[in-house]
């Protein structure tokens, strides 16, 4: 089993396909992850699994490796998933949740502006242009840079999913970018096919970031350098400018009016 722990996580899954089931089952993504190098031990720290659970979980998952049918079958039988565990974060950290909500609920209004646009591109071209400039400068720009810039430096040890987040921010630009291209060429299908994918891309990212890598990285840090985090959010809010997230707040109330 120790060979295994110290394996890449894909590379188990491709040759235990159950043991991608069993996780998905705990609500561990890593069957569909675009990176997969953390190894398997490191699964159970980055996720943040409480002790009892993670006991639960690898005994299945060695039941599985051990090729024991019969108490795989009965392991998965006894599946009993608890409940989302309540998190709760310090100070700065939750700033960003704030600021992830803020984010969310512009998501949630894609799919009625995709229709919008696919009933009248020139009408809602306007809609387009100010939602684009609030991804790249509330999103991205203000957001996204508190992330690469300040918080994803206090990550320790294997840092494999601070690259699927990375991943993720320059996937994003890409969609934005296409959204733009749709409206230069007048292509209302090509705009929303970009938007659509956009929401499913932070849709998922976002929760990967509120409930496995803002507390996996709190976890490792120290509260003075807690106290730090704060400081450097303080002036990156002050750089922005006060009346910055009232602007795009603003914003996303009268779209969602």
């Amino acid at each position: 089993m120790e060979k295994y722990l110290n394996r890449a996580i894909k590379s188990v899954i491709t040759e235990f396909p159950k043991v991608g089931t069993i996780l998905n089952d705990y609500e561990i993504g890593c069957v569909t992850c675009s990176v997969g190098t953390c190894l398997l031990k490191d699964i159970i720290e980055i996720h943040n699994v409480p002790k009892h659970i993670e006991a639960e979980m690898m005994k299945k998952i060695e039941a599985v490796i051990k090729g024991d049918d019969t108490a795989v079958e009965e392991a998965m039988e006894d599946l009993n998933i608890q409940a989302p565990r309540e998190i709760t974060y310090t100070e700065p950290i939750q700033r960003l949740v704030a600021e992830h909500t803020l984010i969310k609920r512009l998501l949630a209004l894609i799919p009625d502006v995709c229709d919008s646009v696919n009933a009248d591109l020139e009408s809602n071209r306007e809609v387009i242009l100010k939602s684009v400039e609030f991804i790249r400068q509330f999103a991205d720009k203000f957001h996204h840079a508190k992330e690469e810039d300040i918080l994803f430096a206090y990550a320790k040890g294997n840092t494999d999913i601070i690259s699927v987040m990375l991943e993720d921010h320059k996937k994003g630009r890409y969609y934005v970018k296409s959204v733009l291209l749709g409206l230069e060429t007048g292509d209302a299908s090509f705009i929303t096919y970009s938007l659509k994918h956009y929401r499913e891309l932070l849709t998922e990212h976002i929760k990967k970031e509120d409930e496995i890598l803002y507390p996996w990285i709190e976890k490792g840090m120290t509260a003075a350098q807690i106290d730090e985090l704060e400081i450097k959010f303080d002036e990156t809010d002050l750089k922005f400018g006060n009346d910055f997230y009232d602007k795009w707040e603003d914003f996303v109330n009268s779209l969602e009016k």
